[in-house]
């Protein structure tokens, strides 16, 4: 298995992935919107293949909390035959290690608490997604300390 960026000729398994991971009715869940008419970041979009095949899938999209720019992570997933392999982890620690570096010191995403504290994430209160999200799993890493209001897509221009 090796972990690499995503490239269009993935576009169709990446896509077949999250369908068979979180249903075709993924698209309707509130962070959809704000993926809605916005890129995802090519640098912060990753996949875990074994020769053709594609195992694993990350992405990111900007968002902005008020003044602040952070990254939406996700969707995050692995194909149900190569779960439990670490593959997930291995794509999460993968963007936290870059993110910083690359002008985006927060990351946020909506998940499973007692899944993604073991990579430092931690709740976020007074940051808000579009509803109806849970505010339980709005979920942060980095420095979050003051950042409140709601989330928003970006639409301008981005670092990389």
């Amino acid at each position: 298995m090796e972990l690499t960026f995503e490239t269009p000729d993935d576009t169709p398994q990446v896509e077949a992935l999250y369908d068979l991971c979180f249903a075709p009715g993924r698209k309707a869940l509130s962070s959809y919107r704000l993926r809605d008419e916005v890129p995802p970041l090519p640098a912060f979009c990753s996949v875990v293949k074994d020769g053709d095949s594609v195992g694993g899938a990350i992405r990111c999209w900007p968002i902005r909390v008020e003044d602040h720019d952070a990254l939406l992570l996700g969707p995050v997933a692995v194909h149900p035959t190569r779960q439990g392999e670490g593959l997930g982890g291995l794509m999460i620690r993968d963007v936290l290690m870059r993110a910083g570096g690359a002008g985006w010191p927060r990351v946020l995403l909506v998940g499973d608490a007692p899944y993604y504290e073991r990579f430092g994430f931690r709740r976020l209160s007074g940051v808000v997604m579009p509803p109806p999200t849970n505010p339980d799993r709005v979920l942060g890493f980095g420095p979050w300390a003051g950042v409140r209001g709601r989330v928003r897509k970006r639409l301008d221009a981005l670092p990389d």
